[in-house]
């Protein structure tokens, strides 16, 4: 499945594949949507997939709440009848993970692992200790007890793909992403699984913003944006950035050395607060790490800014960024609203959305080859990051394959960054794997943010064990 990591290029053209040799590559695809009763993700790839003419099979939707994934077939149905696509697919849903694996040739990966009241372990109580997670799912007390209650869960669908579809590619969308898709691979070392995160996909509609700003032309799609990336998930950075030829990075570092880009943005963060904009944000936190590592990051700043301490002495620092903190009061509210959402015609119609699910989908079963950023593990696309370790790179997917590409090595500090990250991350992984929780208290004292007395650490820590202790 792993070739070259030293190819470069573009993305090929589909007109290399007769349309006869499309449909034979494409059709009758079986399948399953591990969280498949999701009102948001799963509901969004049944539109894309609407989309592509020379897809058909049958979709497998498998969720712990099993009447979830009934309540969606009869959702995904109205899509694609929706969408001039009726009969293309047929939609089940199946309550057993066995039989909803059996024979599949994709298998898609979007859970919330457990009811949302066990993010009130992940995000209240480290607050009463001086610790503020933004998104608290993939790194810091939130990240890594969510990855307790995941990690588990990853092991369970790794060994359920081994038996039941081995040679099915898998996807995986669910935070923390990086030891969710390593979890697949310590449980099934022969797992053809990737990782797949939008986070770059925002870097690059932003520099799009600027090449219209810059070039005087419209913006341009945000996949005419080239960007070396290198790290791993939510902690990702650009060495260099392109559009047609022209070299990104100087402007960029132009804007960074401005102390004017920085002005104080603390009112725009308290009208952010009021209107609930949780995920809106400047790229201050991104071109301060260009400005202090040299490294652009290659995330949204709310992601960004959990992974070092100093953007959270407090929260008055991180309004000054224009960044706020999702509250778990929304996130409960939020999960409730979706629980309950009736769809009407109109929000089943379907137009692209910026996600990238149908074109993997679409690439690894041989209709087009695509570029795009992937977290596999490490072959030495990453060079300063143990091997086998998931990271977050460039890739070429084709039929059947994924090309890792080699990233441009960032300056010390950001390696230096990264691989305590990564440290924490495999630490993580080992203790839950092991069932290990003194170990898993190491990682957890180990985490950047938590920068407590040993006492109040352990106090914490046993806290967080019972409230964030996977129920549903």
């Amino acid at each position: 499945m792993w070739g070259s990591m030293e190819r470069i290029g573009d993305d090929v053209d589909d007109s290399f594949l007769s349309v006869k040799a499309r449909e034979n590559k494409m059709n009758s695809k079986n399948i399953c949507i591990i969280g498949g009763g999701s009102r948001a993700w799963a509901i969004t790839f049944m539109k894309d997939l609407s989309l592509a003419p020379e897809a058909s099979g049958r979709i497998t939707l498998y969720d712990i709440n099993a009447q979830s994934a009934r309540n969606n077939v009869a959702v995904g149905t109205r899509i694609f009848e929706r969408n001039n696509a009726a009969g293309k697919f047929e939609i089940v849903a199946e309550d057993n993970l066995d039989k909803a694996l059996e024979g599949a040739d994709l298998v898609i990966i979007s859970i919330e692992p457990g009811a949302t009241s066990c993010r009130y372990g992940d995000l209240v109580l480290p607050q009463e200790y001086g610790i503020l997670q933004t998104v608290g799912d993939t790194t810091g007390p939130g990240g890594i007890f969510r990855a307790r209650r995941a990690l588990p869960l990853f092991f369970e669908f790794g060994r359920a793909v081994q038996k039941n579809c081995p040679h099915a590619w898998v996807i995986n969308y669910t935070n923390p992403m990086t030891l969710c898709t390593g979890a697949l691979y310590r449980a099934f070392p022969d797992i053809k699984a990737l990782g797949c995160c939008h986070e770059v996909f925002h870097t690059q509609h932003y520099l799009a913003e600027l090449v219209a700003q810059w070039f005087g032309v419209p913006t341009p799609d945000r996949r005419e944006i080239h960007v070396d990336i290198t790290g791993v998930n939510h902690f990702t950075f650009a060495t260099k950035a392109t559009w047609r030829g022209h070299d990104l990075m100087p402007g960029l570092r132009e804007i960074a050395a401005h102390t004017s880009t920085f002005s104080d943005l603390t009112i725009k963060a308290q009208e952010r607060i009021r209107e609930e904009k949780w995920f809106d944000n400047d790229k201050l936190v991104a071109l301060d790490l260009l400005r202090t590592t040299g490294a652009l990051g290659a995330a949204g700043d709310r992601h960004l800014a959990e992974f070092v301490p100093w953007y959270r002495a407090d929260e008055k620092e991180l309004w000054k960024l224009g960044v706020v903190r999702t509250p778990y009061e929304w996130r409960v509210s939020q999960a409730a609203e979706k629980r309950e959402k009736v769809f009407t015609d109109d929000d089943l119609m379907a137009t692209p959305s910026d996600e990238e699910g149908v074109d993997i989908m679409r690439s690894l079963m041989g209709e087009r080859t695509l570029r795009t950023n992937i977290n596999v593990p490490n072959q030495g696309q990453v060079s300063y990051l143990k091997k086998g370790h998931i990271v977050e790179s460039n890739g070429f997917i084709s039929q059947d394959s994924i090309e890792p590409i080699m990233s441009s090595d960032p300056p010390l500090a950001v390696q230096s960054l990264v691989r305590h990250v990564a440290d924490v991350q495999e630490m993580t992984l080992d203790a839950v794997w092991r069932e290990d929780d003194e170990l898993l208290f190491s990682a957890f004292i180990l985490d950047p943010l938590v920068r407590l007395p040993l006492e109040k650490a352990r106090e914490l820590f046993g806290r967080m064990k019972e409230a964030s202790a996977l129920t549903y």
